[in-house]
């Protein structure tokens, strides 16, 4: 049986209604694919505080989060992965790429450019969907 692990996921929007996409690297699992940056909820902890505690630990800034935006699983060949997605707003610092491969700032109608971490896909599809509504 697989295993399934919580994970949180920062949607992040600037000023200029761009989103933060985040490269993992080469010594990742699933290396050269885009996600929203996150990472796994521990034991005892709500989404809420683990999506801060991860976004601090990997871009060094400090976030609000805002609401719960999408909710996924994925079933990966080894594990299930229970997404949690979750708009937030910098509140203090500039993010920057400690674990990841590149920080890049995009538009909604260009991330469907990039190569996505399968868990993350339909997070993407429905905030490209949301531009045209």
């Amino acid at each position: 049986m697989k295993k399934t692990i919580n994970v949180v996921a920062a949607i992040i929007e600037n000023e200029q209604n761009e989103i933060l996409c985040a490269l993992r690297s080469p010594q990742m699992s699933m290396p050269n694919l885009w996600e929203f940056p996150g990472g796994k909820v521990e034991k005892e902890e709500d989404i809420y505080t683990s999506i801060t505690r991860e976004i601090k630990e990997e871009l060094a800034c400090e976030i609000e989060p805002i609401t719960l935006f999408h909710e996924n699983v994925h079933e990966y060949e080894s594990i299930i992965v229970n997404l949690f997605a979750i708009t937030s707003r910098i509140v203090d610092g500039v993010p920057v790429a400690s674990e990841h491969a590149k920080l890049l700032w995009l538009k909604r109608e260009n991330l469907s450019s990039l190569r996505w971490a399968l868990a993350d896909i339909p997070a993407v599809k429905k905030l490209i969907d949301q531009k045209d509504t």
